[in-house]
């Protein structure tokens, strides 16, 4: 029948009422339909934000985004607090635990949707293993590397503090961490508060004792948060995010070998072992955020006021969380 016929006669009948007004509309026109461009969702990343390394380097979370019509684009920062408080991008890299005690001092516009279970000796005091160092004590008066806002600056503050000291009584010395990790290796500094996995980084390079961690200071967790407008506008992205992002964890755990050769060349080609050590302190765990299980928030963000590093007293468990759907529908 001449009107099942596509070619030079243009669309067949069957064709215009299968393809609808529309399609019709585009064809009559001599331009075919166009699909509208993903949209970008802005994230961001540093060196320790390995399920977002692992969704980026895998493909996932672009695939994951296709069919809501976005696409990710990946920022990296050495630093995190600034691009946080100035809402610079739209998904912010998970953070230690300390770090949305500064930004939410500074007000910024962000909201929990995520939280990795702790790990608290995943972050550390080191001191070179010939040192005279062996306590925390004994920092009184020694220079003390540590990144400005990080969970690490928490770890020395709460220590300091356990030891009768405060950060009067050294000489602390404000580095990013690769920074950090270039003057202790060079011997500028007396003792290093770092996380994974510039912790691993340092052990494996020359001998370091452990003088303090975590255990008994902070549970470690590391908090993934969004900003407020985005989480409010598109509240399905995040939810695949935080979906994606469980299963990256998933995968980490039942995948060791293959996460320690993922992650070796893009942490500078270290040593498998090394990168295996630090895995080996993280849980890789995420779950929602409850709000009960902010307590350890508003102990850091006290030790802070009284540390004069926020100018005020916050109530941190007063901050906006989303609960992303647990289920898969």
């Amino acid at each position: 029948m001449i009107d099942d016929l596509p070619g030079r006669f243009g669309p067949s009948r069957r064709t215009l009422l299968r393809g609808g007004l529309g399609g019709a509309a585009a064809l009559a026109l001599g331009a075919p339909a166009l699909r509208a461009a993903p949209r970008e969702v802005k994230i961001s990343m540093q060196r320790s934000s390995v399920l977002f390394t692992v969704l980026k380097v895998k493909g996932t979370l672009a695939e994951r985004l296709a069919p809501l019509g976005f696409t990710p684009s990946w920022h990296l920062f050495t630093s995190v607090i600034e691009p946080m408080n100035a809402g610079a991008v739209d998904i912010h890299a998970d953070v230690a635990d300390a770090v949305p005690i500064f930004t939410q001092s500074a007000k910024a516009p962000l909201t929990f949707y995520a939280r990795e279970r702790g790990a608290p000796s995943a972050e550390a005091i080191i001191v070179p293993a010939d040192s005279s160092i062996r306590t925390v004590a004994d920092l009184r008066g020694k220079t003390v590397g540590v990144s400005r806002g990080s969970g690490s600056h928490y770890v020395l503050a709460a220590a300091l503090k356990r030891a009768g000291l405060t950060f009067a009584d050294i000489k602390a010395a404000y580095l990013q961490a690769p920074e950090g990790a270039v003057a202790f290796d060079q011997g500028r500094l007396d003792a290093w508060s770092i996380w994974d996995p510039f912790l691993a980084f340092a052990e494996a390079k020359r001998p370091v004792r452990t003088i303090a961690d975590g255990t008994g200071l902070t549970s470690y967790h590391r908090y993934y948060v969004v900003n407020d407008s985005f989480v409010a506008a598109q509240p399905d992205v995040v939810s695949t995010v935080y979906r994606s992002l469980v299963e990256a964890g998933a995968w980490m755990e039942a995948n060791p070998e293959e996460a320690v050769a993922l992650l070796a060349p893009i942490w500078g080609d270290l040593p498998q072992a090394v990168v295996a050590a630090a895995n080996s302190r993280r849980t890789y765990a995420v779950e929602p955020v409850e709000r009960s299980q902010l307590g350890e928030q508003q102990a850091i963000a006290d030790v802070f006021y009284e540390a004069k590093l926020i100018p005020r007293r916050i109530d941190a468990t007063d901050v906006p969380i989303f609960q992303p759907p647990t289920g898969r529908g």
